[in-house]
């Protein structure tokens, strides 16, 4: 279980089984490599103020990364190329504000930064989510966990996924 596992969970159950399976086609996608471009090079002073965080989950249940944890405002950093998945994006940094909790740092934030746009999103780990994330560890596992490939669900973001060739092989969604 990691970050991608849950971002992935959130996008795409197929996806997210065939990431976990070990077939891994972001390196084939301009887009994915256009976001870590801007993840990389928008905030270049941050990695001398910031650090890498590295956490384990309970259970066993993998670890994460976070790239940017600013230790002294006990805030994660969070940069995204556009605002269309902010959902994922949200629950993605939910995810880490709820790692960073149950690794003992409490009260730590999130923001998400877009800065091709421009702004901002802050981000607060609520009662909710303390409740909702395990019950996600739990999906994922099932279906990471599973025999076969869970089938394809056409969704508008198909045409953008870096898993578009696999799943449709050439053929044009009708989403």
């Amino acid at each position: 279980m990691t970050a991608t596992h849950l971002t992935y969970f959130h996008l795409c159950h197929r996806k997210l089984w065939l990431f976990h399976n070990g077939i891994h086609m972001e390196h084939n996608s301009d887009l994915v490599y256009e976001g870590k471009l801007i993840g990389e090079g928008s905030y270049a002073e941050r990695a001398d103020k910031n650090r890498e965080l590295a956490l384990e989950l309970p259970d066993g249940q993998g670890s994460i990364k976070i790239d940017f944890f600013d230790a002294a405002t006990r805030t994660v950093h969070e940069t995204k190329k556009s605002d269309k998945m902010e959902q994922v994006h949200v629950a993605q940094v939910k995810f880490y504000l709820w790692a960073l909790e149950v690794n003992g740092i409490a009260g730590a934030q999130g923001i998400i930064e877009y800065p091709k746009l421009r702004t901002r999103q802050s981000v607060q780990l609520e009662e909710q989510d303390r409740r909702d994330i395990p019950r996600w560890i739990k999906e994922v596992e099932q279906i990471t966990s599973a025999t076969h490939c869970p089938t394809l669900v056409r969704k508008p973001i198909c045409k953008a996924c870096s898993y578009f060739e696999y799943c449709f092989a050439g053929e044009e969604p009708s989403v």
